[in-house]
């Protein structure tokens, strides 16, 4: 895996949903090739969604540096709160790794109408 060493993380917060997301960008531009979101619920519960590398800068760890910026920021920001997920089997390994048990399986369907 090659390391990406111009690489900047910024934290964005919306104001709809109570989305929060990080991007990475390289250089001086400030055109994404990663992001990674969460949304603060209710009962003080975070969820974790869904995360995206551009194809031409994957296995450099940018996914995994945009989930450490985020896993980082709700350790110092959200003691007592719970942290879930929906993951790809690509990503359970870090969830797991990072102290997460698994719930049941889930497998996505589609079908088109006719």
């Amino acid at each position: 895996m090659g390391e990406n060493t111009g690489l900047k993380i910024i934290r964005l917060k919306t104001n709809a949903q109570n989305l929060e997301m990080w991007m990475a960008y390289e250089g001086d531009g400030l055109e994404a090739i990663g992001h990674i979101f969460m949304t603060l619920e209710n009962n003080k519960r975070i969820k974790f969604l869904d995360a995206w590398v551009d194809e031409d800068h994957r296995r450099k760890g940018i996914y995994r540096k945009l989930w450490e910026t985020r896993w980082e920021y709700v350790n110092e920001n959200y003691k007592g709160y719970t942290v879930y997920a929906w993951c790809k089997d690509a990503s359970l390994t870090l969830l797991i790794e990072k102290g997460f048990e698994t719930g049941e399986i889930v497998t996505y369907v589609e079908k088109t109408i006719e």
